[in-house]
């Protein structure tokens, strides 16, 4: 792993209140829980989470997995992930650290995941480079994220919260990020996925569109 200036991290005190408090309660109302046990289902070996937040998913490990690092930037959310990591069903060690210089050595883990994380992180590209750095040749990322929109109309208000309120009040967050293609250019092939709108209410939503999928990181070339 080279040496690198870490990237800054601003942190979301208010946010992470609001997110803890509000959002995650929200969330699990409208039910993210399954989504959340669909991303991790059949997992195995050496994990890295990025983005674990307050350790949500912790729960829904499965025994196969062996060993969990989770990094979190934001202080007060990474606080809770290590209370929650004290009664997750498989072996969690939370650390700091972001997603864009992630902390381990190159081909250190089977699979990665990212639950709600691309969207709030400074550059997501550079993000899904680092995760294809750590992950074994032929490991698996799994993803649940809100995406940018289909219908043109939606996009356009996404654009024009993303370029103002949005991230601001959202701890980051960003509504319209095209994040199937992230993952492709950052050397992943894609090997399933569905699009679906979460939560699903009457009323439109800029970050309702969401995608959850697995993408495998290529083999080097000549090599399987």
């Amino acid at each position: 792993m080279t040496t690198r200036t870490r990237p800054p991290v601003r942190s979301h005190p208010l946010f992470a209140r609001f997110y803890t408090k509000v959002a995650g309660p929200a969330l699990d109302k409208a039910g993210i829980t399954e989504h959340r046990r669909r991303l991790l289902s059949g997992l195995t070996g050496e994990v890295i989470e990025i983005g674990a937040g307050n350790g949500l998913n912790f729960p829904h490990y499965p025994p196969e997995v062996t060993r969990v690092l989770a990094v979190e930037p934001e202080p007060r959310l990474r606080a809770l992930a290590e209370q929650a990591a004290v009664t997750a069903p498989v072996p969690v060690e939370v650390t700091d650290g972001v997603a864009e210089q992630l902390p381990v050595e190159d081909a250190s883990f089977d699979a990665a995941v990212v639950c709600l994380t691309l969207c709030s992180v400074a550059d997501a590209h550079a993000a899904l480079t680092e995760t294809h750095r750590v992950l074994r040749a032929g490991g698996q990322l799994r993803f649940f994220e809100h995406v940018r929109a289909d219908s043109p109309a939606m996009r356009r208000v996404q654009r024009a919260l993303d370029a103002t309120v949005w991230p601001l009040l959202m701890g980051g967050c960003h509504t319209g990020r095209d994040t199937r293609s992230a993952i492709a250019a950052a050397g992943f092939t894609i090997t399933s996925m569905e699009k679906f709108a979460f939560p699903e209410t009457r009323l439109p939503s800029p970050a309702a569109t969401h995608i959850l999928g697995t993408a495998e990181r290529r083999h080097p070339e000549g090599t399987r």
